[in-house]
């Protein structure tokens, strides 16, 4: 599956497919104008690499002192990245 970023209705960020190195930019370009807490929803992403780790690494410091992100419909898989990365203890993660 190709990857693919947007927000819904709700101002979410979805993210859908595999983010690694080569959709990184995409993601960042799309999450550098988020404002406020960011809510990321994770239901559709297959896979996560840690180029795509440090697009939401540098995107939670940015707005950190808004809310940060909180991370939602993150499938067991993808809570295993964030906690094997210890990222598990920078967001909160809300399963799908």
């Amino acid at each position: 599956m190709m990857f693919s970023v947007d927000q819904n209705d709700s101002g979410a960020v979805r993210l859908s497919g595999r983010l690694d190195a080569a959709s990184a930019r995409e993601a960042e370009r799309v999450l550098d104008e988020a404002a406020g807490e960011c809510v990321i929803d994770m239901t559709e992403l297959e896979y996560i690499s840690s180029a795509g780790l440090g697009v939401l690494l540098r995107t939670h410091k940015r707005l950190l002192s808004d809310g940060g992100i909180r991370l939602v419909g993150v499938s067991p898989h993808i809570r295993d990245i964030f906690k094997y990365s210890g990222f598990d203890k920078l967001f909160p993660i809300e399963a799908a």
